[in-house]
């Protein structure tokens, strides 16, 4: 039998499924007493190589209320010809297609090792996705060369099919034509005023062709030669046909005409582009993949979703002025961007935002439009950096099929068998309110739904599914055939970028246990890593609507309660507490989890908080692992490189450390070393070992580098050095000013007050015994 670990990651690298409990108590009290809620990350479009293509339809249960797919967890009938539903025990017959299969003569989808599958669906027309580029034109001459570079780069990387459009805003909006030949002509707009979706098409003539008449972008019965030219067609065109027009445009881009007076920051209409924006798409190409990529380098100052006004006097908001309700157009702004976000997220457009400029540019208002639709959030200092050229090259990556790793519209619909309830779910995504019978009463993140929307998807987005046992008492699970087991079917719709619409699915099932005589069973399926990034993500949900120090609170309720239930221990007894070893590194996790950005707003903008806060909602488990708790390697010549303690004993003068914070790639340089370097032995033969050991960690990060999305910051520093902050801020503080010196202590001080892991666990231990708390 293999242990839980080998099982927990077999079923990652199978199904992109990671469950907080791997065996589920059986009633509804139990699962309530489990402290961390049983839940699952999941990632739809987990990389598979192997999956066979399938290029028919799945088969349904025939049940009107379960419409589950056909899975390898089914009874199958082969004589008969039927198969019997395990979500809801009805028979079905298999389709006629189906007539000749055996035993020996299996489809893909029951054989045991395609627990996930996926179907091609090729009767529907191949849709191309639709890439709509929004500039704010208010920046620099080399941050706007620097972005006109990278927007021409982006046309030579997009598909073929592709359909493109321009937008520029700055005090005025502009919507460019793309068939002009040999003049440029734009559609101009007011940037303080709200358009809606009507306006907008009133305004740019979109109604004319309104109707039955108007042949749909990619209609199925007339193939794309012989479509009329449509009359909106000016301003989102084929790629093929306006490349050489659109890169002649970008070239030719100036900055925002207007002038700027000394003491003033220039008037940007982000909000009243982004509506435009929306409303184009809305008209033009409801339900069909399309991304709005915005270029923001300021805070929008005018018009619908203004931040903050053109005083420079005026500072723009941070975290003290939010707390103090001091921040004057941020609910208001929040309010429009949301409403935004919700509209796009309906008709399946991904919103981008790439923010790069050295104050802030207001993505803690903004953050729905990336949060909700599935889009990118990047931020920067300007666009004239690699860090922005190379991200945003990223943006159009391919996978080893050469198939681009971005896919459009997707849905993921939740079906369980009679035992479970869905309470909700948490990542990039938007409820589709679809209240079916498997719907629990009690929500946990976007609930009231057992499916969702996420409109830009990618093989690391990553959605927290979280669940609720039903059985009142014991026993009454047992009618499922085979001994007591729940099952759980994810069904993800998307559209591929080749344009072909895509079903996978997902089924896994888990045991169901009497939690009350087999409470080390459970005990001992605990994933601790799952459950800490379930736990994170909702705090984090949950710091959007309340005070910090109440999540903080709720987080150290939470661990108590979980060491309290699962711990060995003599009442009142701390030095006999002890946690078995499915446990034993939860609390570090949330020791980390409570120091972190996510939760610490001090030091941090409420722009760089919402950047921190999305990427822990979208990505896969293990990244988000190393965000709560960055990893340590130690270089020195002692060995080859190895992990290290994220503890400031580790910290010594004759090592080179390499931290991942997931944003920041940091290398070390220790006392010694750094010595060394300034004193160039590095460039004298007979240190050919030092030069050697200084190459290793810049090798192992730029690895890093080139495989995280977005690049994270590179920082290259020394003991001493003000960069070395990062570090002594992420590491575990077991040496203090107030403690060092005391016997032999190893290691760097660190100048904090902040309590350290060895107290925490001291606390944590004396409130878990005690009769008292």
């Amino acid at each position: 039998m293999a242990t839980y670990q080998e099982f927990i990651a077999q079923n990652e690298e199978r199904d992109g499924v990671r469950f907080t409990w791997n065996v589920w108590p059986s009633t509804r009290l139990e699962a309530t007493r489990l402290v961390v809620p049983l839940g699952c990350q999941f990632t739809p479009l987990k990389e598979r190589y192997d999956l066979p293509p399938l290029n028919y339809d799945p088969v349904l249960c025939t049940n009107k209320t379960c419409r589950s797919v056909l899975n390898p967890f089914c009874a199958v009938d082969y004589r008969a010809k039927t198969w019997t539903c395990n979500f809801c025990l009805q028979r079905n017959n298999f389709p006629p297609q189906y007539a000749g299969i055996t035993e020996q003569l299996q489809p893909a989808e029951l054989s045991p090792q395609y627990t996930t599958i996926e179907y091609t669906l090729t009767r529907t027309p191949a849709q191309p996705a639709v890439f709509l580029f929004v500039v704010d034109t208010c920046m620099d001459e080399d941050d706007m060369t620097a972005l006109k570079e990278s927007l021409q780069m982006a046309l030579s990387l997009l598909p073929t099919d592709a359909l493109v459009g321009l937008i520029t805003f700055g005090r005025m909006v502009h919507i460019h034509e793309l068939n002009c030949e040999g003049m440029t002509r734009s559609y101009v707009f007011r940037g303080t005023k709200d358009y809606t979706a009507k306006q907008v098409q009133d305004m740019l003539g979109l109604m004319k062709q309104q109707g039955n008449q108007r042949p749909l972008p990619g209609n199925p019965n007339m193939p794309p030669q012989q479509q009329p030219q449509n009359f909106f067609s000016k301003f989102i065109q084929p790629l093929s046909a306006c490349d050489m027009s659109l890169t002649d445009l970008l070239g030719e881009l100036q900055r925002d005409p207007w002038p700027v007076l000394q003491g003033k920051r220039a008037l940007r209409s982000t909000g009243a582009a982004l509506s435009i924006a929306a409303g184009l798409l809305e008209t033009l190409y409801p339900n069909t993949g399309a991304r709005v990529m915005v270029f923001i380098a300021g805070p929008c100052t005018q018009g619908p979703g203004i931040i903050i006004d053109e005083e420079f006097k005026h500072t723009i908001r941070s975290h003290h002025d939010i707390e103090k309700d001091n921040a004057k157009y941020m609910k208001k702004a929040i309010k429009f961007y949301e409403a935004l976000s919700n509209r796009s997220a309906v008709n399946g457009h991904v919103i981008d935002l790439y923010s790069s400029a050295l104050d802030q540019t207001g993505l803690h208002e903004m953050k729905y439009c990336s949060n909700y639709t599935g889009g990118h959030m990047v931020m920067g200092d300007s666009f004239n950096t690699s860090l922005f050229k190379q991200t945003f090259q990223k943006v159009f990556a391919k996978d080893n099929k050469n198939e681009y790793r971005m896919s459009f519209g997707a849905t993921i619909e939740v079906k369980t068998s009679r035992e479970l309830k869905v309470c909700g779910s948490i990542g990039s995504c938007v409820s589709l309110a679809q209240r079916a019978s498997n719907v629990s009463e009690t929500e946990l993140g976007m609930g009231g739904t057992n499916a969702w929307k996420i409109c830009g998807i990618y093989p690391n987005s990553t959605l927290s599914v979280f669940f609720e046992v039903l059985n009142q008492q014991q026993g009454s699970a047992q009618a499922q055939p085979g001994g007591q087991r729940g099952y759980v079917q994810f069904i993800t719709q998307y559209q591929h970028l080749s344009g072909f619409k895509k079903i996978r699915v997902t089924t896994v099932a888990r045991n169901l246990i009497d939690a009350a005589t087999n409470m080390p069973t459970i005990a001992a399926s605990f994933d601790q890593e799952c459950a800490s990034v379930a736990m994170a993500r909702i705090a984090v949900y949950r710091s959007d609507t309340e005070e910090g120090s109440d999540v903080l609170r709720w987080l150290d309720k939470m661990l108590i309660r979980l060491c309290q239930k699962f711990a060995i221990y003599d009442k009142d007894n701390p030095a006999s507490f002890q946690l078995t070893d499915t446990f034993t590194l939860y609390p570090q996790f949330m020791y980390h989890l409570r120091r972190s950005q996510f939760l610490q707003v001090f030091n941090n903008s409420p722009d760089e908080t919402a950047f921190y806060r999305h990427y822990l909602l979208v990505e896969d488990l293990t990244q988000c692992l190393v965000m709560i708790q960055p990893i340590l390697y130690a270089y020195s010549f002692g060995g080859p490189p190895e992990p290290v303690l994220l503890d400031s004993s580790s910290i010594l003068p004759d090592r080179i450390l390499l931290m991942d914070t997931f944003y920041h790639i940091l290398i070390y340089h220790g006392e010694t070393i750094a010595q060394w370097i300034k004193a160039g032995y590095q460039e004298l033969p007979e240190y050919e070992n030092f030069k050697q050991l200084l190459q290793a960690p810049v090798g192992d990060a730029t690895e890093i580098l080139q495989n995280r999305f977005p690049m994270p910051r590179y920082i290259v520093t020394e003991a001493g050095g003000s960069q070395a902050r990062f570090l002594l801020y992420k590491v575990n503080p077991s040496q203090t000013h107030t403690n060092y010196g005391w016997g032999q202590a190893v290691g760097a001080p660190i100048l904090t007050d902040d309590v350290n892991l060895q107290t925490f666990m001291e606390h944590l231990k004396k409130l878990a015994v005690s009769t008292t708390t």
